[in-house]
């Protein structure tokens, strides 16, 4: 049987054609099936068919944001193939999971969890996005990091440094947060600098660990503290460590954690 298991992101898509104990995956631009342009869509989904090929029987489609009836028929690209449509919360859940219960979070650019008893979705504390919520996730570590860099409140030698490097004045940076199309992309875009000096700043690691806190005071505490946590997403999967030793002081234990869903979501729909 030849399947196909999507994780839709606005920023890219990956497609991975099961057949048998054979995978290949395909690398398109993201879209939102909600916002997307027909024309542009039609432009990511015709190159990916073109690629993945003809006779796929099964698809299993996750994007974020999905709720209740998706707006984008994949049965016009792949003709007789069942057709799955679940959110990105689901298939995060699916693959640290798998039919287990636990607890799953999305640590990315953005920030969301839930708790699943191994069939589904039972709950979720409300992310709120980067500007009402996201604790622990990539936007809120660069939203701290560039207000104290507006109000010159962070070391004078790193100050320096992040000016020469990305050459960001007030005017733009304002810009792009309060009128940029993605601006917790652009927020998030500042994690990997920000971590690279985690180990020779004191001012870096408050600034993170105080991050990952509020993801553990504010959401994970409020989730049953018996069921494991599972992460899925490449700003987590970057920290894993530093999260393991944080959850310790709030008894959490993480069972897994994965740079994408794809590997675990193989893994579940296989089974």
């Amino acid at each position: 049987m030849k399947q196909l298991i999507v994780d839709c992101g606005a920023t890219k898509t990956d497609w991975c054609v099961v057949e048998g104990n054979q995978t290949r995956n395909v690398r398109t631009p993201g879209f939102n099936v909600l916002q997307t342009p027909e024309d542009h869509l039609k432009t990511i989904l015709d190159h990916a068919a073109g690629e993945i090929g003809s006779g796929v029987e099964d698809i299993h489609f996750y994007a974020a944001g999905l709720v209740g009836k998706c707006p984008v028929d994949l049965g016009r690209w792949f003709p007789g193939a069942r057709i799955e449509y679940a959110s990105d919360m689901l298939g995060a859940a699916r693959a640290v999971c798998g039919h287990n219960k636990g607890i799953a979070a999305i640590l990315g650019t953005g920030a969301n969890t839930c708790e699943f008893d191994g069939i589904g979705i039972v709950w979720k504390v409300n992310c709120g996005g980067f500007i009402l919520g996201d604790e622990g996730s990539g936007a809120v570590l660069g939203k701290l990091f560039i207000t104290d860099y507006l109000k010159d409140y962070m070391p004078e030698e790193l100050r320096n440094e992040f000016t020469t490097k990305f050459q960001l004045d007030y005017v733009t940076i304002v810009k792009n947060v309060y009128g940029g199309q993605a601006p917790a992309r652009f927020l998030g875009g500042f994690a990997p600098y920000i971590l690279s000096h985690y180990e020779d700043s004191e001012y870096v690691r408050r600034l993170v660990d105080g991050n990952f806190r509020g993801l553990f005071e504010r959401t994970l505490r409020q989730y049953d503290k018996s069921l494991p946590v599972g992460v899925v997403g490449g700003f987590g999967f970057a920290c894993k460590e530093i999260l393991i030793r944080l959850g310790k002081a709030y008894n959490v234990e993480f069972s897994r954690f994965l740079c994408t869903p794809t590997e675990g979501l193989v893994e579940y729909h296989a089974l």
